[in-house]
């Protein structure tokens, strides 16, 4: 199914939300292989990519009955999707660092003195990343996940565009705002920060 019927799709959803699992079934037929295109370029991993949205669609069932507007339920679905890929992200970051690997994907066995391990500047970088990251998410959902799809999975704009099924000129729209939103939030931070010194 090239593009979806929205209209249909909100019908189906109807009548999930009353119990019908025939109806479940036809939304996951219709709605799968994007889902999983995007879920692909998002980790760059077809299993995980698979444990991803099988997460999504149970969530997606055990949640059906509170969507309100069933016209919005592929905005939805998109977003539980970006979610927990980037919680899967998140977790996998942790799981090679706990392993013993610096930032650039090297053991720390690798490493030679002098190579910048500095304790303190990582950790300030870590606490600076972890900041920016909820700026980030801080943001309307769709400017927060170009943002994190263009800079921190390096994807081009016209993957971002067939990923999140939107227009390469509607990707360049919510960057530029993203950025220009994120900027003013940052500089926000900075001004209060020397108030306080």
């Amino acid at each position: 199914m090239a593009e979806l019927d929205y209209e249909y799709i909100s019908g189906l959803v109807k009548k999930a939300q009353k119990g019908n699992s025939d109806a479940f079934a036809e939304i996951y037929a219709a709605t799968y292989q994007k889902q999983y295109k995007f879920t692909y370029q998002y980790v760059k991993d077809a299993y995980l990519a698979q444990d991803i949205l099988q997460e999504v669609y149970i969530l997606v069932l055990k949640n059906i009955t509170k969507i309100k507007n069933p016209r919005l339920f592929i905005s939805w679905l998109n977003q539980i999707n970006f979610r927990i890929c980037l919680n899967a992200c998140k977790k996998r970051r942790q799981q090679v660092q706990e392993l013993g690997s610096t930032t650039d994907g090297r053991s720390i066995m690798d490493t030679q003195p002098g190579d910048g391990l500095n304790p303190e500047q990582e950790f300030a970088r870590k606490n600076a990343n972890e900041e920016l990251m909820e700026k980030i998410l801080s943001l309307p959902p769709q400017e927060s996940q170009v943002i994190i799809l263009k800079y921190y999975n390096e994807m081009k704009l016209e993957e971002i565009a067939s990923a999140m099924d939107i227009s390469r000129s509607t990707v360049k729209r919510y960057l530029a705002h993203g950025r220009a939103s994120l900027e003013k939030l940052l500089g926000e931070q900075k001004d209060q920060l020397l108030k306080v010194k």
